[in-house]
């Protein structure tokens, strides 16, 4: 399997300095091939290179930051216009104008705006947030009305206080306020990804900030089915966390719903093979309800503990009386992002929230 770091190759370290030589004969592209290449260059793993890459790059622009900035414009829109398919390896782009244009506040906002067309900086406008606060978050309201949807995106996605392997906003954790006008700008957006954006700045909310979200799932409500759908997916962890008021906001209750019948078909699981568990559930009413209905499985952590993933099965209506069994295989197939250890492991069936039943099962060593 290729690892992530092996995006930077050769033939893209020579298309960009082919790129930037276009726009400045100066640039000299033998030198910069041998700088990126020079030294532990191989060793190093995906961050290390692309920091590498963006002090490389560096050392052959102007020493001014506008004048590189204006340079990295043109390279970008000359892409933009020639429709070139991009990638992550481009992500040396935005981390160009995070680390050397920090102190130069109005060029870099000119240039997150142009460049975000073509590589996402979402990472990148964090630190200015950071620094600059409301005047930055300003930016990106006026970023949020942008006739680009990458644009719109970033005034979403740049703006959230909890964004994965990003570095936190500590100020937008405590009170998440100030980008509000943004997601209002956003809700009901044309583009599917920045909708998608605004659903997963909700969830960050949601995470500190529970009634703030669920006033704002009241408030936009039946607007549309995609600021429907918004509000459903950032409500997800708390869905998940079986919230009172957010379940009662969505009608979801688990009275009158019975699970039995929860059967372990593998309660010895190798890692690297799948558990495989079944179940019914019944609507006991005689009426129609909706269910939301998942499980949740209990990891065990290096320290002998348990910590509860939940797993979202079906939410639709049960009729009344209705009855179904449900069978379902979970893989411990080793992965990069979860260490498994050996030991008790529990399951459990969770019914608008509640947890109803639970099993244990032993993960075993290969």
């Amino acid at each position: 399997m290729a690892l992530i770091k092996d995006i930077y190759t050769r033939e893209f370290y020579q298309f960009i300095a082919d790129q930037f030589h276009r726009v400045d004969n100066n640039f000299n592209r033998e030198q910069f091939i041998k700088r990126v290449f020079a030294g532990s260059f191989h060793e190093m793993e995906w961050k290390q290179r692309t920091k590498h890459s963006t002090a490389v790059l560096h050392e052959f622009m102007p020493n001014s930051f506008p004048e590189a900035a204006a340079l990295l414009r043109q390279v970008v829109e000359h892409l933009l216009k020639t429709k070139h398919p991009g990638g992550l390896e481009y992500v040396i782009f935005p981390d160009y104008i995070e680390t050397y244009g920090i102190e130069d506040f109005e060029t870099a906002v000119q240039s997150f705006e142009i460049v975000t067309r073509f590589i996402s900086c979402e990472f990148a406008v964090r630190p200015f947030i950071i620094n600059y606060g409301s005047r930055m978050i300003a930016e990106m309201e006026r970023w949020s009305k942008s006739p680009h949807a990458q644009v719109r995106r970033l005034a979403s996605e740049g703006s959230r206080p909890r964004l994965p392997w990003a570095m936190a906003i500590p100020s937008l954790k405590n009170d998440p306020t100030p980008i509000l006008s943004i997601l209002q700008n956003l809700h009901n957006d044309s583009s599917e990804s920045v909708r998608r954006s605004v659903a997963n700045n909700l969830n960050d909310i949601a995470k500190d900030h529970p009634h703030l979200v669920l006033r704002i799932a009241q408030q936009w409500k039946g607007i549309s089915k995609n600021t429907d759908a918004i509000i459903k997916h950032g409500c997800r962890t708390l869905l998940k966390q079986g919230h009172p008021a957010i379940l009662s906001f969505y009608g979801l209750d688990s009275n009158d719903f019975d699970v039995t019948n929860l059967s372990i078909h593998t309660p010895a699981v190798k890692i690297g093979e799948h558990l495989i568990f079944s179940f019914e559930i019944e609507n006991g009413s005689s009426t129609a309800k909706s269910l939301r209905l998942e499980y949740g499985l209990y990891y065990q952590k290096s320290n002998g503990q348990l910590s509860r993933k939940v797993f979202k099965i079906s939410e639709r209506i049960y009729q009344g009386a209705e009855i179904n069994r449900i069978e379902r295989k979970q893989s411990f197939k080793l992965i990069t992002t979860r260490k498994f250890y050996a030991g008790k492991h529990k399951i459990s069936i969770i019914v608008n929230g509640r947890e109803m039943v639970q099993q244990e099962f032993e993960l075993l060593h290969i």
